[in-house]
C-alpha cells in the first residue's frame, strides 16, 4: 500500500479522538471556555449521559461575529499568541483545539452575543461542515448545543459506557469546576432534573455544602496560608469523615483541577497518623502559584502539570496540613442510639431466629473454662474424662504459660486442612475441649493429640460471610429496621452510583429512601451489621462502587459482602463468653470451608502434641 496524505476531515476526526473521548470531555472544554470568557453564571444540561444532548450556557463575553468561523478552525485561539506565552499560562484553555474537535464528531449549534452587539449570531456545524450562519436574538454570552456526539464515528460511540455512568463522569467535572471557582454560579441539569445549583457568592464552604452535604461541612478545618512555594487556601476534613477511596481529595492549581502524585503523597503523609490504613481524607485545597513555575502543556487533557519546585511544594503542603491537624481538637463526638425495643416500636429483625445468631462483644473477666463448663458445653466424650479430676489453677500463671507456648512455637505452626483431621465434623464437637482465651483474641482448643488456636474475628467473619452469601443466593435478605432511621448526605456522584445499584443494596438487605435533595434515609440495614457501623459502612460500600467505574460485577459484590462481614464480626481484643465461643465454633464447624476468612487469612492454626514435646526436648 502506498503512503498518502489524509484528507482534512479524517485529520480532524483523529485530532478529536485525542481530546474528545467521551461526553465529559465536551463539557470540560466548554466549561473552561466559559470560565475564561469571564462568566459569572454557567448552566450545564445533559440527556442520556450527554450522548443525545449537551447544552452549556454562560453569560460571559461572547464571541464577535467576525471571529465565529475562525474559532472552529484547528489551533485557533485568543489565549496565546506566540510560543513564549506557554511559559506563563493563566487561562484554563490555550490550545485552540476544543471547538474544532467537538464540531468534527457531533451536530453542534452555537448562539453567541457580545455586550456591545445589538443582535447575536447562530452558527450550525455538523461533522466539521458548516450548515448555516445567521443572525439571532439571544442574551449576552454563549450557548453551545451539542447533539448526537460521535454520530459519525460509530466505533467510538460503541465504547461509551451506560448513560448513568457517563452522566456520573459529567457530574464529577461540574463539581470540580464549582469547587475551583466558588465565585461562579453553576447549575447542572440531568434528564430535566436539577442536580446541582451553587450561588456563586465566592464562599467555598457553601459549595462544599451543596455538593457533599452537612455531615462533611460540619467537620472541616480551614487553611489559608502563604508559603514560599505557593498560597494554600481551602478546607481539609477531620479524620472522622475519612472515606474508602481518594474521590474526596480535590485540589486545584490556579483554579485548574489536576492530579499530582506529589500533592497526593504530601496530603496522605500528613494524615498518616490520624486515620486507619486504606482510608483517605476529605480535602478541597486551592494552590495559587506563579504561572512561570509550572508547565501545563504536559497532558492532552491538561490534568497533569510539572512543578519546578517539587521538593519545596511537598514540604509546604505536608507542614501546612499536619500543623492544621495538630492544633485542632480531633476527638470525635460519640452519640448513643436508643436501646432496642420490642416489635411494637424500635429496632426489630424480620427473621425471628436471626437474633440467636448475633454474637455481641461483651466486657467479661477472661479465664480458662473449668472442666465442668467444658462438659456442659460440648458433652462428655472420652477426651473429657480426665477433666473430672479438675484442679484449681492460678489464672495468671496459666495465661502466661499459654502465651509462652504460643510464642515459642510460632514458627512451627501450620494451617489446619480438611485432610489432616476431622475437627470440623459435627461429631467432633463432643470431644473438643475449650482451654480458654488469650490476648482477648484467640481461643485455645484441644482435640485429640493436637492444640488448635482459633482467631475469633476471622471465625466470626467467615460465619457472617456465609450467612450473607446464602441470603443473596436465596434472594432472602434479613433486614433490621432502624429507629430512628439514619440519614446520609451524598454527593452527585454518590447519588448516581446509588441509583445505578439500587437492586444490589436491596439484595443485601438495605431499605433506602430519598429524604429530599441529597439526603437519603436508611430505615433498614442487613441484620448482621452492628449499629455503630451503619452509616460508615454504607458510605464505604458506595466508595467501593465508585472505584469500580465499569459497574457492579459478581466479584465486586463478593468483596463488598466480605467487607460487611469484617465490619460486623467481633473484633480482636474483645472478650467473648464461653457460651458465645461455643455457639460461634458450632456454626463454624457446620461450614463447608471454614479454614479461611473471606480475605484469605487463616481461621485457625494447629500445633501437635508431638511438636510441643520436641520443643521441650521430651522426644527427639
Amino acid at each position: 500500500m502506498s503512503i498518502q496524505v489524509l484528507d482534512k476531515d479524517t485529520v480532524n476526526k483523529i485530532a478529536a479522538g485525542e481530546v474528545i473521548e467521551r461526553p465529559m470531555a465536551v463539557v470540560k472544554e466548554l466549561l473552561e471556555n466559559a470560565i475564561d470568557a469571564g462568566a459569572s453564571s454557567v448552566t450545564v444540561e445533559i440527556k442520556d449521559g450527554g450522548k443525545s444532548l449537551i447544552r452549556v450556557t454562560d453569560n460571559g463575553s461572547g464571541i464577535d461575529r467576525e471571529d465565529i468561523k475562525l474559532a472552529f478552525m484547528p489551533h485557533a485561539t485568543s489565549k496565546i499568541k506566540q510560543l513564549q506565552d506557554l511559559l506563563s499560562i493563566s487561562t484554563l484553555g490555550f490550545r485552540g483545539e476544543a471547538l474544532a474537535s467537538i464540531a468534527s464528531v457531533s451536530q453542534l449549534e452555537m448562539l453567541t452575543k457580545t455586550r456591545k452587539s445589538f443582535s447575536g449570531s447562530r452558527y450550525v456545524i455538523e461533522g466539521g461542515a458548516e450548515k448555516s450562519f445567521t443572525e439571532a436574538g439571544c442574551p449576552d454570552g454563549t450557548t453551545f448545543i451539542v447533539h448526537n456526539i460521535f454520530y459519525n464515528t460509530p466505533a467510538r460511540l460503541k465504547f461509551l459506557k451506560t448513560s448513568q455512568t457517563e452522566a456520573g463522569y459529567i457530574s464529577s467535572i461540574v463539581e470540580h469546576m464549582a469547587l475551583s471557582h466558588p465565585d461562579i454560579s453553576f447549575r447542572f441539569i440531568n434528564q430535566n432534573q436539577p442536580r446541582l445549583c451553587t450561588s456563586g457568592n465566592g464562599k467555598l464552604k457553601d459549595v462544599v455544602y451543596n455538593i457533599f452535604g452537612k455531615d462533611i461541612t460540619a467537620n472541616l478545618l480551614e487553611i489559608n496560608v502563604i508559603k514560599e512555594s505557593c498560597q494554600i487556601s481551602g478546607y481539609i476534613g477531620k479524620p472522622v469523615i475519612s472515606r474508602g477511596n481518594r474521590g474526596c481529595i480535590n485540589y486545584f492549581v490556579n483554579g485548574r483541577y489536576i492530579k499530582s502524585n506529589i500533592i497526593n503523597h504530601a496530603i496522605e503523609e500528613a494524615y498518616s497518623g490520624y486515620m486507619m490504613n486504606h482510608k483517605y481524607p476529605f480535602v478541597v485545597l486551592d494552590f495559587k502559584t506563579d504561572p512561570g513555575l509550572i508547565d501545563i502543556n504536559v497532558h492532552p487533557q491538561k490534568m497533569e502539570i510539572r512543578f519546578t519546585n517539587e521538593k519545596e511544594l511537598y514540604h509546604d503542603i505536608y507542614n501546612v496540613v499536619s500543623e492544621t491537624l495538630k492544633h485542632k481538637e480531633l476527638i470525635p463526638e460519640v452519640t448513643f442510639n436508643k436501646s432496642k425495643k420490642n416489635d411494637n416500636g424500635g429496632n426489630k429483625i424480620t427473621d425471628k431466629n436471626q437474633d440467636k445468631k448475633n454474637y455481641k462483644e461483651k466486657e467479661v473477666i477472661l479465664r480458662p473454662l473449668s472442666p465442668e463448663e467444658t462438659r456442659n458445653l460440648f458433652g462428655t466424650g472420652e477426651n473429657n474424662t480426665e477433666s473430672k479430676k479438675g484442679v484449681k489453677k492460678d489464672i495468671k500463671k496459666e495465661e502466661t504459660e499459654l502465651r509462652e507456648t504460643a510464642a515459642y512455637n510460632a514458627h512451627n505452626i501450620k494451617q489446619e486442612t480438611l485432610f489432616e483431621t476431622d475437627i470440623m465434623s459435627a461429631q467432633s464437637g463432643k470431644d473438643i475441649k475449650i482451654i480458654g482465651q488469650v490476648f482477648s483474641t484467640y481461643w485455645i482448643l484441644q482435640y485429640g493429640d493436637s492444640m488448635f488456636i482459633v482467631d475469633q474475628h476471622a471465625a466470626h467473619e467467615k460465619v457472617l460471610y456465609e450467612q450473607f452469601m446464602k441470603q443473596i443466593e436465596n434472594n432472602q435478605p434479613f433486614t433490621q429496621m432502624l429507629n430512628p432511621p439514619v440519614v446520609a448526605s451524598l454527593s452527585m456522584a454518590e447519588q448516581q452510583v446509588l441509583e445505578e445499584n439500587a437492586g444490589v443494596f436491596q439484595k443485601l438487605g438495605y431499605i433506602i429512601e430519598n429524604f429530599g435533595g441529597r439526603e437519603y434515609m436508611l430505615s433498614g440495614v442487613p441484620a448482621h451489621l452492628p449499629d455503630i457501623a451503619t452509616k460508615e459502612l454504607f458510605l464505604e460500600i458506595i466508595d467501593g462502587l465508585l472505584d469500580n467505574k465499569a459497574g457492579i460485577t459478581p466479584e465486586t459484590l463478593l468483596s463488598h459482602v466480605a467487607s460487611m462481614s469484617c465490619k460486623a464480626a467481633v473484633k480482636g481484643g474483645s472478650s467473648m463468653s464461653g457460651a458465645e465461643a461455643h455457639e460461634l465454633l458450632k456454626e463454624l464447624m457446620a461450614l463447608e470451608n471454614p479454614y479461611n476468612c473471606p480475605h484469605g487469612r487463616p481461621v485457625m492454626i494447629k500445633i501437635t502434641k508431638r511438636e510441643l514435646e520436641k520443643k521441650f526436648k521430651r522426644i527427639l
